[in-house]
This record gives C-alpha cells, structure tokens and sequence, in this order.
C-alpha cells in the first residue's frame, strides 16, 4: 500500500519489532503457566456442560476438585483421561459423579500416559472437528449470500433478557445491521464461573450463556435467510472466564469476540498474569474457530486525551497483534480496535481523527479494523450528536475502516431504542453510499498537518515500544503507562487462580489448534 501519510515504514518495522520481542518475553510466562479458567474450558471442550444440584457449573466442579486435591499442574485433560481409563466413563460422566462426591479425580491410580492422552485425543479431534464445521457453515453462507465489500455496520442490543434481544436484533438486520453484538451484563466479566442457561434478567446487557449464543445465533440464522445475507454475531470474550467464553462462542459459530490481552487488566483489575494466560488459549480457539476479534485500545481514550495519548493506541494495536499472532490468529482476523474521541471544541480534530484512521490503516493493512463512535463528548443534544456521527461515518469510508460501531444520537441519554439504531443505520448508508470512493480520489498534503501528526504518534508509539521492551510488559503495567491506569503485578482479581505448569502438563487442543489450521 502506498502511503499517503508518507509514514516511515522502516519506523514501523521497528515498532513491531520490538512489540515482536514483548510479546515473545511475556510468552515465556504464559508457557509455564494454566488458570483455572483454562482448565474449565479444556472441561467444555471435552463435553463436559450442565450444573450441579446447587447450580454450580460442572467445569468449576471439576477444576476445584482436581484444585483441591493439588493436581491442576497437570492439567485438567490429563485428570479426565485417568478417569476415562480407570472407569470407562465419558467426560460428562465424570463430571456427575465428582458433583455428587462419588468420584475425587486426584485420588484414583495413575494410568499409562500414553493411554490417557489416546482416550482424550479421541474426543478432542471431535470438538475441533465441529468448530471446523462450524467454519465451514459460516463460508458456505458467505458463499451463497456474498460478503459485504465495504464496512460492516456493527449494532448493539442490550435489554437484559435473551429473548428481547433476539426481537431489537431482528429487527436491526431488517433495518441494515451486518454485526449484532449482544452486550453482556454488568460485571459478567469478574464471576469466574459463566452461568448456565437461557436468561431473562440482567443490567445494561445480557449473560454470556452457551444457550443464549445458541438462541441467537440461531434467530440470526433464520433472518439471515429472508434477507439472503449473513448475519454477524459478537459478544464479550473477556474477564475471568475469557477461555471459556471463545469455546462457547466456537461451539455455536459466533462471529466476532471482544478479545483484547490488555483491556481486563486496565479497566476491570484482572491481574495481569491470569490475563495475559488467559488470552493466549482464548485467541488460539477464536483463530482456529475464524472469528474476528475486537481489541479494546478505544478504551484508552475514555480515560486518557486522545490527542496526548494516541500513540499509546498504536502501540497497544502492535502489541496485540503479536500476541495473536503467537496465538495462531491471522491478521485477517484482527478487529484492532480505535476510536473517534476527540474534543469536539479541538480545532482541526476531523483532520486529526483522519490521520489516525488513515495510519491505522496502512500500518495493519489486511486487518478488518474495529472504529468505534464517540461516546466520551456526547452531551445528550441529540443534533449536535447526530452531526458527530456523521463525521464519525466519514473517517470510516475515507480510509477503509471494516467494523464499525455505529453511533446513537442519543448516547449519553439512554440505551438505543430500535428507532435509534434505525436512525444511525441510515446516516451510515447514506454517507458510504456518497462518499464511496471518496478515499480513493484524494491525497494528503505533502508536509501537511496530517501528514506531521501520524508521523508523531508513529514516532512516539515506537519509542514507547522501545522503552516497554526494556522494562518488560508487566513491569509497564505498573507504572500506568496505558490509558493512564496503575495495576500491581500481583494485585487485582484472579490471581489465586494461576498455577505453574509441571512437566508432564498436558492440553490436547493446542497442538491440534495450533497445528491443524488450513
């Protein structure tokens, strides 16, 4: 891609290179290391579902037990598959019988290794089997119905119950929406269990549930066929249960996950080595499953200024784009996220949100990139606000941004109500169907005042880089240097649940993730 910021590419090498060797460093932790949250999903992945008599999730059962009993170092699988061997029972057999205290996983004899690896291999080739199916359903509905060329218009509903939301979502696909995410309930993301079943009740969103993915992908589906389109689904794979949501998420074809390394840790005080675990297994399953997921650096800005700090959202995006890589997950597959914060009062702030767009978009050219709307200085003046979004729309179809968020006019008032978001879809079409070739026929002026600026967020994103390479990822952490937010390296939630791995650990689904990609 040329550049028309004329962007200092041996600059950006080097900026990634040295995210490159962050990543790589922190990765040597995350290879010594599981969480209880990654062993629950080998649990989900190896069939085990359901609740016990007190509604406790059978995953957590069984992780506590072998918790308890002081094996988690070996890993989950390797538990499950004794079990399997000593008892000819399945998985979720196991799973019943340890709920009911007829079973304790830690105390039976040890089986040949190589037994218990043949006896989980056997069912875990079955799960990537059917997340590779369920790839595969999505391109042959791609394939029937076409992709969008241009950016994904990306609505959210939020009523708290499942079966509201499969009405506001419908009618949103009716309306023009590609992507639905369904928002997930306030503080879903520090239980560090995932609930069970369809629910009907919940604040500002709805639970993350494997049946509530199951109903509304399925009342996408079904739109999806009257309007001959398909119909994306997003939601939250992030908190403590990040792993086990991409696995639900894999079993019932979502499309697109909110799945940042850093975002937990920042904004919601996960500790920073459950979550940088965490994000590995979790982008090796979203890789392997072809979702898209959605980085978290927009957050930045609601917490820091978006004109001092825009280099910290560069540097962010390079970072999470070597942790998936490390993961598996293509460029492709990368909805790095930013967004259009600036002060409406900021003179020149369009041509500044366009040269920041318009970097993001050369420096990650094969990324579907994740734009979203303003938020932080929307007033609740509906008009102004409508105004702000149509510049927001603009950014987008001048330099290619593929996700996008779209924004309400009555942000900052109340959750959009389905006329809101019919309001926002028509602005949008409006404006891509005007501008659509717009970034196309224009250049940017040579020495001009975008031009300086991407190449000053560049150059601060690169030194940041540099100086984060030296002190290691962790130790940046703490000093706050993202979004402005301190975090102690063995302070926040969910730290009790990191373990070391022993030797003989063992998960079967990386290889075959990691291993048997097409």
């Amino acid at each position: 891609m040329e550049s028309k910021l004329n962007l200092n590419f041996e600059l950006v090498e080097k900026a990634r290179e040295s995210a490159r060797r962050i990543a790589l460093d922190t990765q040597e932790f995350v290879d010594k290391h599981t969480t209880v949250a990654v062993e629950r999903t080998l649990c989900r992945l190896l069939g085990i579902d359901g609740v016990d008599e007190y509604g406790v999730p059978l995953p957590n059962v069984v992780v506590d037990n072998i918790k308890k009993g002081k094996g988690l170092s070996l890993g989950t699988a390797m538990y499950i598959g004794n079990a399997m061997v000593n008892t000819k029972l399945s998985p979720q057999e196991i799973a019943e019988k340890v709920s009911k205290g007829e079973l304790d996983l830690t105390k039976l004899p040890m089986a040949d290794s190589f037994e218990i690896k043949m006896a989980v291999d056997s069912i875990a080739k079955r799960t990537v089997e059917k997340i590779k199916a369920n790839r595969g359903k999505r391109e042959e509905y791609l394939k029937q119905y076409g992709d969008k060329e241009g950016p994904y218009l990306y609505v959210i509903v939020a009523t708290g119950n499942i079966y509201e939301d499969i009405i506001q979502a419908k009618a949103a696909a009716k309306q023009g929406a590609d992507i639905i995410a369904v928002i997930r309930t306030t503080g879903q993301s520090l239980l560090d269990y995932v609930p069970y079943g369809a629910t009907t009740e919940g604040f500002g969103g709805t639970f993350a549930t494997q049946e509530n993915f199951r109903l509304m992908r399925e009342a996408l589906d079904k739109v999806g066929e009257e309007l001959g389109r398909y119909i994306r689904l997003c939601n939250y794979c992030s908190g403590l249960c990040m792993p086990e949501i991409a696995a639900m998420g894999a079993m019932e074809r979502l499309d697109v996950m909110l799945n940042d390394a850093l975002y937990g840790i920042l904004f919601r005080d996960i500790n920073m080595k459950r979550t940088i675990v965490d994000q590995y297994f979790s982008r090796m399953i979203n890789g392997y499953a072809g979702v898209i997921i959605n980085t978290g650096e927009d957050n930045y800005l609601t917490t820091a200024d978006a004109v001092e700090e825009a280099h910290t959202v560069l540097a962010s995006q390079l970072m999470n784009e070597q942790f998936a890589l490390l993961a598996g997950l293509p460029e492709e597959q990368m909805g790095l996220g930013h967004a259009f914060e600036m002060n409406p009062e900021l003179k020149n702030g369009f041509l500044l949100e366009l040269a920041q767009a318009q970097m993001a978009r050369e420096i990650f050219p094969k990324a579907p990139l994740k734009y979203m709307p303003p938020t932080k200085f929307m007033t609740g003046d509906i008009f102004k606000g409508q105004v702000q979004d149509a510049l927001f729309n603009m950014v987008t179809i001048m330099t290619g941004q593929k996700l996008h968020l779209l924004g309400m006019l009555t942000e900052a008032i109340h959750t959009p109500f389905m006329q809101d978001r019919a309001l926002a879809i028509d602005n949008a079409k409006y404006i891509f169907n005007n501008m659509a070739d717009f970034g196309e026929e224009i250049t940017f002026k040579k020495g001009g005042l975008m031009e300086g600026r991407a190449n000053e967020v560049l150059t601060k994103a690169a030194e940041l880089l540099k100086e984060i390479e030296g002190m290691g990822l962790f130790k940046t952490l703490e000093k706050g240097v993202f979004g402005g937010v301190k975090r102690p390296i063995d302070g926040g939630k969910g730290l009790e649940g990191v373990v070391e791995k022993d030797k003989a650990y063992f998960n079967p689904f990386v290889d075959l993730m990691l291993g048997g990609r097409n």
